[in-house]
């Protein structure tokens, strides 16, 4: 049974609270989902600073959780207590919250935040692949525990025959000057759980040749683009792993990209010299990649005009970001409710 830290520095623990920050993540696309080259899936992503998960956890008497995600937040606080053993109680408090199912990996860095702040709190290590692990998260695609960690743009290995987790074979700084634009659709969601599964079961097999060429274009053109801060290269690379995803996943998602709408406003910025575009995971959540704020703002500007009619639409501009989760321990009162509020996409 795992017992409560003492501490010789006056730090009292039955007041002790641990605050954990953790940032969305585009899903850029995968590389080889039938494995027809050996490993299965292997993808790519991108930390978001504008989007994040704060979460904090207290000693309590019994088990609780608060704010929005609250249902999901307890049952991974549940799964941690029974297979750790925690000698007391806690409560969550989800006090930010990243949009459920809409490409940006809300539930496993919900996981990740929660689990993260418990192994603070009980002062004991566990490896992130054992967190993502004992929340089902992470089976195909490693770029959430990737931007967990680390931050940045993420390369992942994808599964091998022994099965595991997919290992985070690469992390390149993403550029500060460049932006993304996000297009959201509020009035989809992408799939989960058993529809995704489902989902996957009705693709066929990913041809070898388009694998070879996605492959081809993460190692020598992508990852070469961001070291050298070549966004023209980056961009069009980018643009065409893409389009072979989308076209690839069509079937399931009724077209190369789940929202029509979305993809009403990724044609026009494609019109408009954005080579860069695409979905996020399973959508609806569009984006595009720009060389600058400046650009980045005067598209949201004219888009907004232009697409006013499409009400469920909503556009904002995102930073890349270059580090992983943040992590306090808040010795004290935990803070009041309204010092950190929900975000929304």
């Amino acid at each position: 049974m795992i017992q409560q830290p003492r501490s010789s520095d006056g730090v009292d623990f039955d007041r002790l609270t641990v605050r954990v920050r953790a940032p969305a993540r585009l899903h850029l696309g995968f590389v080889d989902v039938s494995g027809s080259l050996g490993r299965r899936f292997g993808s790519i992503g991108l930390a978001l600073d504008e989007f994040s998960i704060v979460v904090e956890l207290r000693r309590a008497d019994g088990l609780a959780a608060h704010g929005p995600n609250a249902t999901r937040a307890l049952d991974y606080l549940r799964r941690l207590v029974d297979e750790y053993d925690a000698a007391t109680g806690c409560t969550v408090e989800v006090r930010r919250a990243i949009p459920e199912h809409v490409g940006l990996g809300s539930g496993t860095q919900l996981a990740l935040a929660v689990g993260a702040a418990f192994s603070a709190l009980f002062d004991i290590p566990i490896a992130l692949p054992a967190l993502t692990g004992l929340a089902d998260r992470g089976a195909r695609s490693g770029v959430g525990i990737g931007a967990f960690k680390q931050g940045g743009f993420i390369v992942d290995g994808g599964r091998g025959s022994g099965g595991g987790h997919p290992p985070v074979i690469a992390r390149l700084a993403f550029p500060p000057a460049w932006r993304v634009l996000l297009v959201f659709d509020h009035g989809g969601r992408g799939l989960s759980g058993a529809a995704e599964l489902a989902a996957f079961r009705t693709l066929r097999a990913f041809p070898q040749e388009c694998a070879a060429r996605l492959a081809h274009l993460v190692l020598l053109r992508v990852m070469p683009a961001l070291a050298e801060q070549d966004f023209a290269s980056f961009s069009d690379a980018i643009g065409e792993i893409q389009r072979t995803v989308g076209d690839y996943f069509a079937v399931a998602q009724g077209g190369r990209f789940a929202s029509p709408a979305v993809a009403e406003v990724l044609a026009w910025l494609e019109a408009n010299g954005v080579a860069g575009v695409g979905q996020s995971s399973w959508g609806p959540t569009g984006f595009g990649v720009v060389d600058s704020e400046l650009r980045a703002h005067a598209l949201l500007v004219e888009a907004r005009s232009r697409f006013a009619h499409l009400r469920q639409l909503e556009l904002v501009v995102a930073r890349g970001r270059n580090h992983g989760h943040d992590i306090e321990r808040l010795a004290g009162e935990p803070a009041a409710s309204g010092d950190l509020k929900v975000q929304q996409g």
